[in-house]
């Protein structure tokens, strides 16, 4: 069953967090891309390992990764090599419908660019994940409707933008479209945000109330790991590693 431990015949022993073991645990990972110039090698040998409540940053000049490896960690892309466990589950193995089904449920994620759905309402892009995965639903659909209308009014209102729930998102700023875009992440009540260079295309006033967001949820237990180039919003995780060619040449600890 996802979410618990998944071994198979000759697979290493591995702990999930309820069993005070890493939540995300990558062991050796490889990532190779083909092109027409031969194969690049966009991560070489990853071993990472990320505990339950850390705000992890990973920062690195463009192409040096980043964005490769948090694609791996959410089931976006698939490893050549290697092992990747997130909370307890083998995503290396899992089949496409299967990381889809898992990833709607243990892994937010948040776009530099948002990725809203232009003519669904800020509330109706919430509502989303909840729909695709089944969640907040009882036996009667209009009560499953409301349960998820609920629930979604509650995140636009931790993110201060329930006023602007029946707006579409381009009728809402930039920052806003973020905030939207993190309540929709969290709408199913994963463990872990991931967030690729959430910030990238905001002004330093607005990207530094989205990353209170994210500060504000690692408080309340959330796991993040946030992927940036900058030196400023790399200071405000827990931990830092920094990653050159597709090999992780720092870390903070």
């Amino acid at each position: 069953m996802l979410g618990q431990r998944l071994n198979s015949r000759g697979a290493r022993q591995h702990a999930s967090k309820n069993e005070n073991g890493p939540l995300i645990d990558l062991h050796q990972v490889v990532k190779k891309y083909l092109g027409l110039a031969g194969a690049v090698v966009a991560l070489k040998g990853i071993d990472l390992q990320v505990r339950e409540g850390e705000f992890l940053v990973v920062t690195g000049k463009s192409g040096a990764g980043k964005t490769t490896l948090v694609n791996l960690i959410t089931g976006l892309d698939r490893s050549t090599a290697g092992e990747i466990w997130v909370d307890g589950v083998p995503v290396h193995k899992l089949g496409a419908e299967r990381t889809a089904q898992w990833r709607g449920r243990t892994v937010g994620v948040v776009f530099q660019s948002f990725e809203l759905l232009p003519t669904l309402t800020v509330l109706q892009n919430v509502m989303l994940p909840m729909d695709f995965a089944h969640r907040y639903s009882i036996h009667l659909r209009m009560s499953s409707i409301r349960q998820r209308r609920k629930r979604a009014m509650h995140l636009l209102a931790q993110m201060e933008i329930a006023e602007h729930a029946h707006k579409l998102p381009s009728a809402v700023s930039g920052g806003q479209q973020q905030r939207v875009a993190i309540a929709r992440a969290m709408a199913n009540d994963p463990p872990i945000l991931v967030a690729d260079e959430p910030t990238g295309s905001l002004d330093s006033v607005t990207a530094d109330s989205v990353l209170r967001v994210f500060e504000d949820l690692v408080e309340q237990g959330k796991t993040v790991v946030l992927v940036t180039h900058d030196d400023d919003v790399a200071r405000r995780g827990t931990r830092t590693i920094r990653l050159l060619d597709g090999e992780i040449v720092g870390r903070d600890a």
